[in-house]
């Protein structure tokens, strides 16, 4: 089973990369954009099949080290 997290920052929380990745789109010539915020996507391979046990795995590691609950949201999305 392959798990997939999304990680952005939380709103209200200062986001330089975000605000870099704007200023260069605007200096494109794309028009129209606010509060640009980048994130990270993390795939992980897991050898368990059972969904729910993946899931509390998946969450697990979330909380552990992959994603820091002070500043970021997570979602994890399961792909069989």
């Amino acid at each position: 089973m392959k798990a997939k997290i999304h990680i952005t920052l939380k709103p209200g929380v200062l986001d330089p990369q975000g605000k870099a990745i704007e200023g260069a789109l605007k200096g494109l010539g794309f028009d129209g954009l606010s509060n640009v915020r980048q994130g990270k996507e993390i795939e992980i391979t897991l050898a368990e099949t059972d969904e729910a046990a993946a899931r509390a795995k998946v969450e697990e590691m979330c909380k552990k080290l992959l994603a820091n609950p002070v500043m970021e949201n997570y979602a994890i999305e399961l792909l069989a």
